[in-house]
């Protein structure tokens, strides 16, 4: 580093005033500096004298230099005070690097986010003007703990637009968040037992269902009055997970118009009954449109209706420990299916919406599963004139449990199986298809001269069909349902049973959560354990939940803490 002749001559300056104050014992050090740069010596006296009170008179040593002032201890040299200076400055510097790293994490979705699905993640600007891609990972420390329950974490779900969170508990409550100010909103009880699984419905309306080992499962809502508006019973036995069961593409009720109060005998209804009528009474289950009575009481069900435009939603799938997958039809609360293909406790429940994402040779897993269910796909999904063709309109559930097989169906009418997954050596805990919108994914026109644009369409659909699971046997498993079914990756960073896990919207990571109190970051590419956030909770971590677009995760566990993480 070269220094001009000032900085060296304030440098030298420097060194001999802090010779200086060190005392005797320094002043022959002192004075060979002096001698090798005398303007030291004179710029340093120039220093004192400007400091002095016009006292010239001083005397002198004999070998013509002055003697050694006595410093005031609060008289520090200068050399000193620039020597500390630059730590400090460089911890400030550090300090401000983080706060505004963390502003960045704090609002990049009001700004920085682009597209909200699997292929757009969020992004944020660089110094340069740049854009970068943020890949969206839980970071310690969590950013707000949210404690008021009395017992264990068992389940978590957020709002797919609202900043609400919704925590289940072995208390037997229900308990509203606002997981971006951490702020407790309100307690749903209605429950007489552990509470085991809650979901948002899927368009963001205001209904959450819920279920229960008291047997039940209630569907609330969460908008207004948040109460219970239906209580559906059939299961056997413990009632381990309920989701909203996405609708197929073309759902005409999701346009929603005049649909609202089907079965609630209101305006629409007296004005002729509901409109576009086969749309959602297919099937022959409802009987007296716009009566209610027996059909209605025999849900169970409050006075209140649902209405499947605002929830998104026609149906719900439940998980029991009776072996059974039931659905049921959520306006009339009737059991519209069941399956029994399980051999033991089912206790997990994924859902797929549909996509249409151009693909090759109507591949992707909807083209899969269509072959293997043995059933003919959406017209479609038949292949044009360029050798290109849109996947099948499927819809997907997985379930699975305590005989370690992971089954996957068709979601809708047909409901038969596209997939049978086997490989875990213990119980499987949690499924989680791609964290994304559970409304169907709207085709992605590609120009068949678009080389950039259909290897895009081709990656989306690959990751479109990937499906997670978590297990006792400490692993976390990613498997493909296209074409029958098969595993992908086996990871096996934990060290006690795995309870959660969350399939990232970009389908490059897989976050996990277990009984080791810790949540695990995997890269799927890499096939390796990316980050550790070692002792998350003060005890199991027993539920993990992604928002889809939002920079937010969450996590409970025995400890009886919620816990909100922000992603970097």
């Amino acid at each position: 580093m070269v220094l001009t002749d000032k900085q060296r001559t304030d440098l030298h300056a420097g060194i001999y005033e802090y010779l200086l104050s060190r005392g005797p014992a320094f002043a022959a050090t002192a004075e060979a500096l002096a001698q090798a740069d005398p303007e030291a010596r004179s710029s340093n006296s120039s220093t004192d004298n400007s400091k002095t009170d016009g006292n010239d008179d001083e005397p002198s040593n004999s070998n013509g230099t002055s003697p050694r002032k006595t410093t005031p201890s609060s008289a520090t040299p200068v050399l000193e005070k620039k020597w500390t200076a630059v730590p400090r400055l460089q911890k400030r510097v550090l300090e401000l690097e983080r706060q505004i790293s963390s502003n960045q994490r704090i609002h990049a979705h009001r700004a920085g986010f682009s597209g909200g699905t699997a292929s757009a993640p969020l992004d944020s600007t660089t110094a340069s003007g740049g854009i970068r891609e943020r890949r969206m990972l839980p970071r310690p420390p969590a950013q707000h703990s949210l404690q008021s329950h009395s017992s264990g974490i068992t389940a978590l779900a957020l709002h797919p637009i609202y900043t609400l969170a919704a925590s289940g508990s072995e208390d037997g409550t229900i308990k509203l968040w606002d997981h971006e100010s951490g702020d407790y909103l309100r307690t749903l009880r209605g429950h007489t037992n552990v509470v085991t699984s809650v979901d948002f419905c899927p368009k963001g309306g205001g209904y959450l269902v819920s279920c229960s080992t008291d047997l039940s499962i209630k569907i609330w809502d969460v908008k207004d009055n948040f109460v219970c508006v239906r209580t559906l019973r059939g299961h056997d036995h413990t009632i381990s997970c309920v989701r909203f069961v996405p609708p197929p593409l073309g759902a005409v009720f999701l346009e929603g118009g005049k649909i609202g109060s089907v079965g609630g005998g209101g305006a629409e209804a007296a004005a002729g009954g509901p409109p576009l009528g086969a749309v959602f009474l297919e099937g022959g289950k409802i009987g007296s449109v716009g009566g209610g009575g027996a059909e209605a009481a025999a849900g169970g069900g409050a006075s209140g209706t649902i209405d499947p435009a605002e929830a998104g939603a026609k149906f719900i799938v439940s998980a029991s420990r009776d072996n059974t997958v039931k659905f049921w039809d959520l306006e009339t609360g009737f059991c519209d299916h069941t399956i029994e293909d399980h051999s033991d406790w089912v206790r997990c429940i994924a859902v797929r919406a549909a996509s249409a994402v151009v693909s090759k040779g109507g591949g992707g897993a909807n083209a899969g599963g269509g072959a293997a269910g043995g059933e003919a796909s959406d017209p479609a999904s038949e292949g044009s004139g360029a050798g290109r063709s849109l996947a099948s309109n499927l819809a997907l559930v997985a379930t699975s449990g305590n005989d370690r097989t992971i089954y996957v169906y068709d979601a809708n009418d047909k409901r038969t199986k596209v997939a049978e997954l086997r490989g875990h050596d213990h119980v499987v805990e949690a499924l989680s298809f791609l964290c994304s919108s559970a409304l169907p994914q709207k085709a992605k026109h590609a120009t068949p001269s678009s080389k950039l644009a259909n290897n895009a369409n081709d990656a989306t659909s690959n990751t479109w069909d990937y499906l997670a699971s978590a297990s006792r046997d400490r692993t976390v498993r990613l498997w493909t349902v296209a074409n029958g079914g098969s595993c992908i990756s086996v990871f096996r960073a934990h060290e006690n049973w795995v309870r959660g896990v969350v399939l990232h919207p970009s389908g490059n990571h897989i976050l996990s959560c277990g009984d080791d109190r810790s949540i695990r970051v995997f890269d799927v590419k890499a096939n390796r354990c990316l980050r550790t956030i070692e002792d998350a909770h003060a005890h199991f971590v027993t539920a993990i939940a992604m928002h889809p677009t939002l920079p937010i995760m969450v996590s409970g566990g025995v400890d009886h803490v919620v816990k909100c993480w922000q992603l970097d």
